[in-house]
C-alpha cells in the first residue's frame, strides 16, 4: 500500500492496527533489522521518565547545536502536527520525507502489523540514517522496557522521573514503573536519573545489568542562588552561574549530568552550555505569555506534574486572582491532579476534549464533585471555557491552561487566543 500525501499515509497507518498502544519489540526490530537502521554511527541518548522528557530533550539538543553538532531528534506526543515529532538541525521533518519513510516502512514490513507510533519511529530512524549526525535523540513514548525506541542500544540512557502514571500499561506502583523505565538501560553504558528518590527496583536492574547509574542528589545536585541563575556540581566539577529558563532546574540538572558523561565523544564548552540553557524553547512547559492578564500554558496531566505547575505558582503569586482552563484525558489520575493545585486556583473553567480518550462532561463534573470543589463551570468546548476565563479576568489576573497536550493545542491553535496575543 502506498499514499501520495501525508494525511493519507498517517489515515491509513492508524487504521491497520487492532490497538493504539501494543507494547513489546519483536514486531518493530524485525521490521528495523530488514531496514537497517539499529547501528548508527551516531552517539545515541534514549530519554525515558514520567514527566521531564521534553524539557531534557529539549535542553540536550539546544547545548548540541550551539556546540555546532549535528543534531537529530525523535519526541512524542507533538502539539500541533505530526512534522514536530522528528527534527534535524532544528528543522521538522517534511510531509515529502515522511512519505517516502513510510513508502520504505511498508515495503519492508511485510506480514508485520505496526502501530501508528511504531511507523514514526522507524520513520525518524530512516531519516536519521539518510543524514550524517554525531548525536540521536530518542523520548521514550511509554514505559521503557518494551517502547519501540528502545529497539537502539543507547550509549547513554537518562531516566527523569517516576511518577504514578499510565498504570494500565506500566503497574500501580513506583517500584513497578521503575522497572519499567529501567529498561532503556544497557550493561556497559551509563544512566542517569534525575528523580532523587529513584526506586529500588531502578537501582537494582542497574546493578544487575552492570549499567553505571548517576542519581540527582547522591552523584551530582543543583543550587538555586538566584531568580536568573543556578550552580550544578558533580565530584570535582562545578558550574556556577548558569542560566535560569522556563524548565525545572531539576531536568537541567539531569542534562548537565548527561554532558558531563558524555564529554569524551562529544565534547561540549561551558559557554556552549549556557548558550544552549539560555537558547533553549519548549512550548507548553510552563510557557508564560505575559500581558494584563498573564497565561500559563502547560501540558502537566498527572499529579506529578501538576505539582510541579503548583510549586511554579506558589514561587511566584502574584497580587490578582488564578483561573484555570482544564481538560484532561479519561484514563489519568484527574482527582489527584485537580487536588495537587486546588488551594492556588480560585475559579475552574472546564470542558470535555473532543477526542476518544477526553474525559466526558459527566465525568469532569464527578471528580470535581468528590474532590469537593464547588467554583467549576463545565461548557461544552474548551475554547468556550477560555474565552470566558479570559473575559472574566482583569489586569493582574492570571489564566492557567493546563490538563493535556490536547487542552493547550486547542488554545494555542484557536482564534480566541490570537485575538489575546
Amino acid at each position: 500500500m502506498h499514499f501520495s500525501t501525508a494525511s493519507e499515509w498517517l489515515s491509513w497507518i492508524a487504521s491497520i492496527h487492532p490497538a493504539e498502544i501494543d507494547l513489546g519489540l519483536d514486531r518493530v526490530k524485525q521490521v528495523a533489522e530488514r531496514l537497517g537502521v539499529l547501528r548508527p554511527s551516531s552517539v545515541v541518548i534514549t530519554v525515558g521518565g514520567t514527566n521531564g522528557k521534553g524539557s531534557t530533550v529539549a535542553a540536550l539538543e539546544a547545548i548540541y547545536r550551539t556546540a555546532h553538532y549535528q543534531v537529530g531528534v525523535f519526541t512524542s506526543p507533538y502539539l500541533f502536527k505530526h512534522n514536530e515529532q522528528i527534527k534535524i538541525n532544528g528543522v521538522e521533518a517534511t510531509d515529502e520525507e515522511f512519505c517516502a519513510a513510510f513508502s520504505k516502512i511498508e515495503s519492508a514490513r511485510e506480514e508485520v502489523s505496526l502501530t501508528p507510533f511504531e511507523y514514526h519511529t522507524l520513520a525518524a530512524l530512516l531519516l536519521f540514517a539518510n543524514k550524517t549526525l554525531d548525536v540521536i535523540l530518542l523520548e521514550v513514548g511509554l514505559g521503557g522496557r518494551l517502547d519501540a525506541v528502545n529497539i537502539m542500544d543507547a550509549d547513554l540512557a537518562i531516566v527523569t522521573s517516576i511518577g504514578i502514571d499510565h498504570v494500565e500499561w506500566l503497574g500501580e506502583t513506583r517500584e513497578e514503573i521503575g522497572f519499567e523505565k529501567a529498561g532503556i538501560f544497557r550493561k556497559g553504558s551509563p544512566a542517569v536519573c534525575g528523580d532523587n528518590n529513584p526506586p529500588a527496583t531502578l537501582i537494582n536492574y542497574a546493578k544487575k545489568l552492570g549499567t553505571p547509574l548517576y542519581i540527582q542528589d547522591k552523584d551530582f545536585s543543583f543550587t538555586q542562588s538566584r531568580p536568573s541563575e543556578w550552580s550544578w556540581e558533580y565530584k570535582n566539577k562545578n558550574f556556577d552561574h548558569l542560566p535560569r529558563n522556563a524548565l525545572a532546574i531539576q531536568n537541567m540538572s539531569t542534562v548537565m549530568m548527561a554532558v558531563t558523561l558524555l564529554q569524551d565523544k562529544l565534547s561540549v564548552k561551558e559557554e556552549a552550555i549556557a548558550k544552549g540553557l539560555t537558547a533553549v524553547n519548549l512550548p507548553g512547559r510552563i510557557q508564560i505569555v505575559p500581558g494584563a492578564v498573564m497565561q500559563i500554558f502547560d501540558v502537566a496531566h498527572n499529579p506529578h506534574a501538576v505539582a510541579l505547575l503548583a510549586n511554579h505558582l506558589k514561587a511566584n503569586p502574584g497580587g490578582g486572582k488564578t483561573r484555570a482552563v482544564f481538560s484532561i484525558l479519561a484514563d489519568k489520575d484527574m482527582l489527584m491532579s485537580i487536588r495537587e493545585i486546588a488551594t492556588l486556583i480560585d475559579e475552574w473553567y472546564v470542558a470535555p476534549l473532543p477526542i476518544k480518550r477526553g474525559a466526558s462532561k459527566e465525568k469532569l463534573e464527578w471528580v470535581f464533585k468528590k474532590a469537593s470543589i464547588a467554583n467549576y463551570t463545565c461548557y461544552p468546548t474548551i475554547e468556550e471555557a477560555y474565552k470566558m476565563a479570559m473575559s472574566n479576568s482583569g489586569a493582574g489576573d492570571k489564566v492557567i491552561i493546563f490538563g493535556s497536550f490536547h487542552t493547550v493545542a486547542a488554545i494555542l491553535g484557536s482564534d480566541e487566543y490570537k485575538k489575546s496575543e
